[in-house]
């Protein structure tokens, strides 16, 4: 059975991340230059350079972590997905255009479980899909221009894009979206970009995590009573 869910590739990174961040904070309490640090041979020792960096980040100075970009490459995801995504500060997108780009035919969309569970609602929410592709198509082929015709696409039509976005932001994205309070399908999206990043950088599976599990404690409103919440 196909995956419904976000399609995510890892498509570019520091060829050394671990090396350049244990620079950079090793360059604010050393009076070596950076250059030899970074070029120093104990600077090869990972064991060193991670505990250097997990104090360093635990102690709050998250600047040292914003010299790492990372950048991927994103589809099948909802532009009700993608809404919640562009609104995370310090990211960088190239989004399939609903202005550039002329559906052709029944335009693909994201249904979610919540609805497809239930079969008399799905199966209304393919037909509503459906008419709305048809009113579309007689937009576009009355001369109206896709820009305009956009218009009636609902939140559920897919899209496509580049994200790209430094370390530190990745940490806080995947503090904030993978709690089990965010939204399925984003939550799902999250975990892909971190889990590609991991597969190559291990030493980042105790960072992208739930702020919960980062900090012990939820910070929520409503909690889903997986950690004690904070102030209790």
């Amino acid at each position: 059975m196909q995956d419904k869910y976000a399609q995510v590739k890892l498509i570019s990174k520091p060829e050394n991340m671990l090396k350049t961040i244990y620079t950079a904070c090793r360059t604010c309490y050393s009076a070596d230059s950076p250059l030899n640090i970074y070029e120093c041979d104990s600077a090869q020792d990972n064991e060193k350079m991670l505990k250097l960096i997990s104090k360093v980040v635990s102690s709050g100075h998250y600047s040292t972590i914003e010299h790492i970009q990372v950048s991927f490459a994103i589809s099948n995801i909802s532009r009700a997905c993608s809404h919640q995504l562009v609104r995370h500060r310090h990211m960088s997108f190239s989004q399939k255009s609903q202005r550039y780009v002329k559906e052709k035919g029944q335009f693909d969309y994201l249904t979610p479980d919540t609805i497809d569970a239930n079969p008399e609602l799905k199966a209304k929410f393919d037909e509503f899909m459906s008419k709305v592709s048809e009113f579309y198509l007689e937009l576009t082929q009355n001369g109206i221009p896709a820009e305009d015709a956009r218009s009636v696409l609902p939140n559920a039509a897919s899209t496509s894009m580049v994200a790209s976005l430094n370390l530190r932001e990745l940490i806080h994205l995947a503090n904030l979206r993978l709690c089990t309070r965010a939204q399925k399908e984003i939550r799902i999206l999250v975990k892909r970009m971190c889990d590609a990043l991991i597969s190559e950088e291990p030493w980042l599976k105790d960072y992208l995590v739930p702020k919960c599990e980062r900090f012990g404690f939820c910070d929520e409103d409503k909690s889903c009573g997986r950690m004690p919440v904070k102030g209790n």
